[in-house]
């Protein structure tokens, strides 16, 4: 008897030619979510996906309206009931394209120059959905599913995913799963397999000082009347202590510590202080005391300024006192940081250190929870044991600095995990000009996801 494993990946690597030529396919519709035009793309793209897992004998494959883009569906549940079942995600919409003169090729005109391929779309995340489309059609083209499989496939994540919510809500029986996969991280390098496992959340604010009802002249009233814009950066400025702490009351109380194991595994991936340098430009490195850079920016919670408004910005001199500033404030939590709460342990501090000779005011924006995976889990391990086989080295596990709403969505909806995986590159110019994919890393992704579902049967 042959070995189905063995039979499937010989399959992924006699027809990555025509994979090749369909994710060209894929790549050439414009589903640019944030443009009205583009609306009849929008719809081309959902059912070119729901097409492709037609052809591949899913079961109640439907491209579902929504208020704004199609979400895909299909599933395929003979596996029986003690197998597993994994919702795998992905999204079909892209980013705008601009600035089209940056391009060296056109964005939807999918060129492949030595082993990369260039377009719009092409790392986040078209090729990352085919090539889990395609681990798929690898094994029921020569053995049958050791897994089930559910599809999830929208067109709105670029744009926030206003209607995947609902949509979740809606049919959380039919989505119903033990577990999801979100191929839409990926490696720090082609050669280094890469996991990972946790996903900072958000909280954000927009913070306003009000002093005078008007703007006044700063020779008249300077002095007398303080400036709003002064009393901002004041309170910005003791939102930090000496050591990097944050000192909004409370603020560490629910943040998960983390564990000598898991600072260990940290400290195996390769980025270095001269890597945050190189790649930022700033004369030096800064952070909370007591931690690496790399636990800064994924496993401890940040308190930034994201803009700063405030009076005369124009060229030349205007002596104004202003009469507001604004700064947008976003906070990265971390693991058992509740977005809410934040927002009080803001509201507290700044009645606590705010003077009375001003007004202000707080409006708490978008917002959402840390996630955090098990890293012993059988879904994890059996990831790790995939990358393990077609790299040939243990994959490192990261935490991500920024956020997936989506992985925090799946936890509290759907009451699963995500195993977060991806084939994309640091310099893949995801959102950017010139867009691209490395083309021996998709394939060998298309190998690691093949192993991986023969890994869940065990």
């Amino acid at each position: 008897m042959s070995d189905p494993r063995a039979a499937a990946i010989q399959y992924a690597h006699d027809h990555q030619d025509r994979f090749l030529e369909e994710l060209k396919e894929f790549a050439t519709i414009p589903s640019i979510s944030t443009d009205p035009a583009a609306v009849p793309d929008m719809q081309r793209a959902a059912e070119w996906v729901a097409a492709q897992l037609h052809a591949l004998g899913l079961e109640h494959v439907q491209v579902y309206a929504t208020n704004r883009h199609p979400v895909v569906y299909g599933d395929w549940l003979k596996a029986g009931a003690k197998a597993p079942t994994a919702l795998i995600y992905g999204h079909y919409d892209v980013q705008p394209a601009d600035p089209l003169e940056l391009w060296t090729s056109g964005p939807f005109e999918p060129t492949v120059r030595g082993e990369n391929i260039y377009a719009r779309g092409i790392t986040d995340m078209k090729g990352q959905v085919l090539a889990s489309i395609k681990a798929i059609e690898a094994i029921v083209r020569t053995s049958s599913l050791p897994v089930n499989v559910k599809f999830l496939i929208e067109g709105e994540e670029e744009i926030g995913s206003p209607s995947l919510v609902p949509f979740m809500h809606e049919h959380k029986d039919l989505l119903a799963c033990d577990f999801a996969v979100n191929p839409d991280t990926g490696m720090l390098s082609p050669d280094l397999p890469t996991i990972t496992y946790a996903l900072r959340g958000l909280a954000y604010f927009e913070l306003r000082v009000h002093g005078p009802d008007h703007d006044l002249h700063s020779g008249v009233f300077g002095g007398a009347i303080l400036n709003p814009a002064q009393a901002l950066c004041e309170l910005i400025a003791g939102m930090h202590d000496a050591q990097g702490h944050i000192t909004l009351p409370g603020f560490y109380d629910s943040v998960r510590p983390i564990e000598a194991e898991e600072r260990a595994e940290l400290a195996r991936l390769p980025i270095t202080d001269e890597f945050f340098l190189r790649n930022t430009g700033a004369p030096a490195l800064y952070g909370e005391a007591g931690y690496t850079p790399i636990e800064h920016v994924g496993a401890r919670p940040t308190l930034e300024v994201n803009g700063l408004l405030s009076g005369f910005t124009g060229e030349g001199a205007k002596t104004v006192l202003p009469a507001w500033a604004m700064a947008k404030i976003s906070c990265r939590l971390v693991p058992d940081q509740d977005p809410e709460e934040v927002h009080q342990q803001m509201l507290k501090y700044l009645e606590a250190h705010a003077p009375k000779t001003i007004r202000w005011t707080l409006a708490k924006h978008t917002g959402g929870p840390a996630s955090i995976s098990d890293r012993k889990s059988a879904y994890v391990q059996a990831l790790s044991q995939a990358m393990e086989t077609v790299w040939g080295k243990r994959p490192v596990f990261k935490r991500e600095g920024g956020s997936v709403p989506v992985v925090t969505q799946f936890q509290q909806i759907l009451g699963v995990e995500s195993v977060n995986t991806g084939f994309g590159l640091p310099d893949d110019n995801m959102h950017s000009p010139n867009e691209k994919m490395h083309l021996p890393t998709w394939r060998r992704g298309i190998d690691a996801l093949i192993h991986f579902f023969f890994n869940l049967a065990q």
